[in-house]
């Protein structure tokens, strides 16, 4: 019997060793060697020009044993491009031999810088970046839509000025309105603001949107995974010296703050009115008004951090408004749908204020968890304080303290048509379910159209924004 020496068995690892390391160092030239990429096509949401755009990437892996080379990585339209692209760390238009180790991969990053031309409407940028390997041309194709836009950067506007709806209108830094100026903006006007752009109102906002063609105020990042983003932009401020206020078919979503309004109205008329607006996604309110005055009517206020805040004292009014909330994936709801002081604390101590809040016909609802009782009253001091819930429904393990009830429903499902948390639906109508206790449960008031301007009960209403038809 033959033995097998030690020293044999070292001298047969060592050549199988380098059998296989000299495998790996050499090169796959077969046409059918194994190339992964990760996407075939690469798409940009609503890119506005000369603003440019996240960055995507995909990955091109080497699925052999061996090393292969990349004959070519590049951008099929060159210098004139809209896109950039970076491969394997390099900024480039075009790389050639460019080798990937065995079972490894590289990355290619591409953005897209759109410039602007004579179109009103979004348009398609197109290009592709062409990958070519042992004679085989692969494709990865690359589609944005421009948006032309109005871009307003650190703008005071000054006298009286109207925004038509021919282009988005672009807000960078911040932008204000002069404590003497009016600024009206006209139905169907789109309005995105950057991350650091608050809207400051010192003088006069008129938003003149319709059912057909509201008004919409969000951020400016409208690209996948950012588009319903809550603290996307700061959101509209009205601040002391501001007045008359009127926004109709208004969208306010994604703020961080949504509208705020500080100190009270220098004239009789409400600082702010809200009339068929929509309030969404707010991170940290949906309203916030410190000892100010603001009616608002047939408006839904939805998943927010806090939904209406109400401070340090104030008048205020709400009439057919659905105020909800749902816990989604960026916000929990853990704060009262709504709450009311009449006070603030100061580094001197407590001061206090008036407070005039009436409610009428609303519906405060969400669903059951960290929050006991969705309304909040809380007083201190001696100041005229008058707070009223007529005909509103709510759920709360208690009536809130501190105020006058008259003819409430406490914690009877509203039935809304459509709530489905996991896959962010939400419809608060309540049109399918004939027995919804919001059904003409409401009582009379000078306001006859909901928010889908529809007619409501000539009798009795329906709480809340929508009226059932």
């Amino acid at each position: 019997m033959k033995r097998i020496t030690p020293l044999f068995c070292l001298l047969n690892f060592a050549f199988c060793f380098f059998i296989t390391s000299c495998k790996k160092d050499s090169f796959i030239t077969s046409e059918f060697a194994q190339l992964s990429i990760t996407a075939d096509t690469l798409k940009y949401d609503t890119v506005f020009t000369t603003a440019g755009s996240i960055t995507k990437f995909f990955k091109i892996i080497n699925e052999n044993n061996q090393k292969l080379r990349l004959g070519k990585v590049k951008l099929m339209g060159g210098s004139t491009s809209a896109y950039k692209i970076n491969v394997d760390g390099v900024a480039t238009n075009e790389v050639t031999n460019l080798d990937i180790e065995a079972n490894d991969s590289i990355y290619v990053f591409v953005s897209v810088t759109i410039n602007p031309n004579a179109a009103n409407l979004p348009f398609i940028v197109s290009d592709s970046i062409l990958i070519n390997y042992n004679g085989n041309n692969r494709y990865v194709q690359l589609q944005a839509y421009g948006q032309n836009a109005n871009f307003l950067s650190n703008r005071l506007l000054t006298g009286n000025t109207v925004w038509t709806n021919n282009l988005p209108y672009v807000i960078l830094g911040s932008i204000r309105i002069d404590t003497t100026a009016t600024l009206t903006i006209q139905p169907g006007c789109k309005i995105y603001s950057h991350a650091d752009a608050p809207f400051i109102v010192d003088g006069t906002l008129t938003v003149n949107g319709t059912k057909a063609d509201p008004v919409t105020f969000s951020g400016d990042r409208l690209d996948e995974g950012y588009k319903d983003l809550p603290a996307s932009w700061p959101g509209i401020y009205f601040r002391g010296s501001s007045k008359n206020n009127t926004l109709t078919y208004a969208v306010v979503k994604n703020a961080y703050q949504a509208i705020v309004t500080e100190k009270p109205s220098v004239n009789t008329n409400p600082k702010v009115i809200l009339h068929q607006c929509i309030i969404d996604n707010a991170y940290d309110a949906g309203i916030l008004a410190v000892n100010s005055s603001l009616q608002a009517d047939n408006c839904l206020i939805s998943n927010c951090g806090s939904n209406i805040i109400l401070n340090y004292g104030g008048i205020y009014n709400f009439t057919h408004c659905t105020v909800a909330a749902y816990s989604t994936d960026f916000i929990t709801h853990k704060n009262p749908m709504l709450s009311i002081t009449n006070f603030t604390q100061q580094a001197g101590g407590t001061l206090t204020a008036d407070l005039h809040a009436i409610f009428r016909n609303n519906i405060f609802w969400g669903d059951e968890g960290i929050v006991t009782n969705e309304l909040s009253v809380i007083k201190q001091g001696a100041n005229p304080f008058t707070v009223l819930f007529e005909k509103n429904m709510y759920r709360s393990a208690a009536d809130p303290s501190n105020s006058t009830l008259t003819g409430n429903i406490r914690n009877a499902d509203p039935a809304f048509d459509s709530i489905n948390v996991t896959k962010n639906i939400f419809d608060f109508r309540i049109t399918k379910n004939a027995a919804s206790p919001a059904i003409n449960a409401g009582t009379l008031t000078g306001f006859p159209k909901d928010l889908d301007d529809e007619n409501r009960n000539i009798g009795l209403p329906d709480l809340g924004c929508y009226e059932k038809q």
